[in-house]
Order: structure tokens, then sequence, then C-alpha cells
């Protein structure tokens, strides 16, 4: 599937027209990762948003050299690292490559912010999915927790 198709299925860009997507698409960049590749390292700082394209990825805490535990894994149509688009802040989880070959697609956010700054719309409708799911999330593990959801 060509990388606009991938980018219209993916919640992070829905709502943006083809000529958007287009836009997006150009900026996107292949890495082919061998199983247990490391992507990101927690605690390291970066500005690159990954989509996983083919097979999948371990998240996981810790180093990947280290005796780990997996968090979870995602797979194809999954992004990671979304929060590197908006706040530039350390990797919470180290991401490997799983049991076979993974490409992902990689937006680094300077390129991003490029096409935004030309195409305000696209910026907002990018930050607006983005903190759409983060709400989704904090309130699911507030509830999880056992917590009570304030609407504050």
């Amino acid at each position: 599937m060509e990388i606009k198709g991938i980018l219209r299925n993916l919640e992070l860009f829905n709502g943006l027209t083809d000529q958007e997507l287009d836009k997006v698409a150009i900026i996107c960049s292949e890495r082919k990762l061998n199983p247990k590749d490391v992507i990101t390292t927690q605690g390291e700082y970066t500005d690159e948003l990954f989509i996983i394209t083919k097979g999948f990825v371990e998240v996981h805490l810790g180093e990947a050299n280290e005796d780990i535990k997996i968090l979870v894994n995602l797979g194809e149509g999954q992004i990671i690292g979304e929060m590197a688009l908006i706040d530039q802040g350390p990797r919470s989880a180290t991401v490997s490559a799983g049991g076979e070959p993974t490409t992902v697609q990689i937006i680094r956010r300077q390129d991003l912010e490029n096409i935004c700054q030309k195409n305000p719309r696209i910026g907002y409708i990018i930050m607006r999915n983005i903190a759409t799911d983060l709400a989704f999330k904090l309130r699911h593990r507030n509830l999880n927790e056992g917590g009570k959801y304030d609407n504050i």
C-alpha cells in the first residue's frame, strides 16, 4: 500500500483532505529494521514519529539488552512517538522491532512544523487528533486505576 493510503487510515490524520495527505506523505521517510533492532530508547530525546507499515514492534521499559518485560506489541497502522511532535521530551519506553523484519515510516517534527506553518489547518487537525487520543488514554487509565475522572 502506498504511504498516502496508510496515512489515510491513521486516526492521527483523520480529517485531512487528499491534497493535505499528499503534503504529509512527502515528508515521510522509510526505515527497514531487522528483528530486535532498537527504534527508540527510553529516556532519549528525539523529534520523530514512527508509523509501523510492516511487521510489529515491542514496547518495553528499560534498555533493550536487559531482561525486559514487554508492555505491548504494536502492529501495522499504529504509531509510536506522537508526543515528540508536541514537546520533544524524553521517550517513555524503549521500542524494538519484533521477531520479524519491520518497516516504519518516520515523520520529523521540523518537517511537519514546516507544513503546518504553510497550512495551519493541517496542524490544527493533527493536534486535535493527538489531544483526542491523549484524552481517551488518560480517561481510560484513570478509570482502570479506580480513580474518578474530573472534567477539569
